[in-house]
C-alpha cells in the first residue's frame, strides 16, 4: 500500500459551519477511538469565514466519558487555540493536541457581536493503531 495521508487520518466536523453571534456553542463529540481505529494523535483545524464584528474564542475541550468536559491545558497544546476577530476573514488555525481523553469537541464563545461572523472547526484525527482506517 502506497503511504497516504488518507490511510492514517480522518477528519470530523465538531463546529458546522455557521453564522455565529454572542453566546457559547459546544460543538459535537469527536471519538478519537471511532471505528476501532484508535487514533494516537488529533489536531484541531479552525476555519473562519467573513467576521463582521465580536470576539469568537474558540477552545478544545476534552473528556474521558464523554459527560464530564474541561479545557484542554495549555501543556497539552502544540500552538494555542484562537480568538478571532473582524481583522482574521478567510484563515486556518491549527493547534496539536498532545492529551490522552478518548472525546474532544471544539467551543465556540462569541462576545461583542452585532452581525458576528461564519466559524467552523473540524479535528483530525491521524496516527491510528492499525491502517488503513475507515472512511465509513
Amino acid at each position: 500500500m502506497k503511504s497516504s495521508l488518507y490511510n492514517i487520518a480522518r477528519a470530523k466536523i465538531s463546529l458546522a459551519t455557521a453564522l455565529r453571534t454572542n453566546g457559547t456553542v459546544n460543538g459535537t463529540t469527536v471519538d478519537l477511538h471511532e471505528n476501532k481505529d484508535s487514533s494516537r494523535s488529533a489536531m484541531l483545524i479552525v476555519l473562519s469565514g467573513t467576521i463582521t464584528d465580536g470576539s469568537h474564542a474558540i477552545t478544545l475541550q476534552e473528556s474521558d466519558n464523554n459527560s464530564a468536559w474541561s479545557t484542554v491545558a495549555a501543556a497539552d497544546l502544540q500552538g494555542s487555540a484562537p480568538t478571532i476577530t473582524d481583522t482574521a476573514d478567510d484563515r486556518i488555525y491549527e493547534v496539536g493536541y498532545l492529551g490522552a481523553k478518548r472525546y474532544l469537541r471544539a467551543v465556540s464563545t462569541v462576545s461583542g457581536a452585532t452581525t458576528g461572523g461564519t466559524v467552523s472547526a473540524l479535528i483530525l484525527r491521524g496516527f491510528p493503531r492499525r491502517t488503513p482506517i475507515s472512511h465509513t
